[in-house]
């Protein structure tokens, strides 16, 4: 006979609102939803499965550690992302090599370094202690000005930002905009450039084409006393983490 908590997690792969019923019982129901889930996951879809890792950082029970871990080899993209972010914001130690290993696997696909999994899985690492991200000086100095709450750089110095870091030998991948008001960050809209790196190509140039964009993006980007952007940029090293 199935019981209630199994009931609630055959209904995480349901339509939106009977999954988001059941996930908010069952976070209602905090740890001992932990091994039902777990051993509920199989059974479920996509959508379930994402569902659940959302259960699981919200309860923050540590013994789904392993549960995250094992997703971290699951057929489907978005799943390893959200469960190497879960990871980290839950703080399992234990995740850094799992970690690793699943962005070494990004690596050998060819997924590009700009796409949601591998900059979570970076995210990860970091959060985690085992990635350090490369912070020039001058980069440094330009976010300490910043009010504690400001989600990055004041975007005033977006240029400077740019050219610290492409002369520091860091690629810049994206680089979103947000405004601060009365303490809360707000989504705001940069440019309507649309610009892919093409990763086959030398670092060096990699360095020169995302300093190019950039700039061209800081050109037209918003610029406000509470307006601050948030680059994304990974180091040489991300793309061979065993040299």
């Amino acid at each position: 006979m199935t019981s209630p908590i199994e009931a609630l997690v055959q209904r995480l792969d349901g339509d939106d609102d009977a999954s988001y019923g059941a996930r908010a019982r069952l976070i209602g129901i905090g740890r001992d939803a932990t091994l039902p889930i777990t051993d509920g996951l199989p059974a479920l879809g996509r959508f379930g499965r994402l569902t659940a890792i959302e259960v699981f950082e919200a309860v923050a029970d540590p013994r789904c550690g392993p549960t995250l871990i094992a997703l971290l080899d699951d057929d489907e993209p978005t799943v390893r992302e959200w469960a190497a972010i879960a990871l980290a914001n839950l703080e399992i130690d234990d995740a850094v090599e799992p970690l690793r290993r699943a962005y070494r696997a990004c690596l050998e696909r060819a997924t590009p370094p700009d796409w949601t999994e591998p900059v979570g899985i970076r995210w990860a690492l970091t959060e985690l202690g085992a990635r350090t991200p490369v912070v020039p000086p001058l980069t440094a100095r330009l976010r300490a000005t910043t009010a504690d709450d400001g989600p990055g750089w004041p975007s005033a110095h977006f240029t400077a930002l740019i050219d610290d870091l492409a002369d520091h030998a860091q690629v810049i991948l994206y680089s979103p905009f947000w405004r601060v008001d009365a303490g809360r960050s707000y989504d705001v809209c940069g440019t309507a450039l649309d610009w892919e790196l093409d990763w086959t190509a030398p670092w060096e140039h990699l360095v020169e084409e995302s300093r190019t964009w950039s700039l061209l993006e800081a050109s037209e980007a918003p610029v406000d006393d509470n307006v601050f952007v948030a680059p994304t940029w990974i180091d040489r090293s991300d793309l061979d983490p065993e040299g």
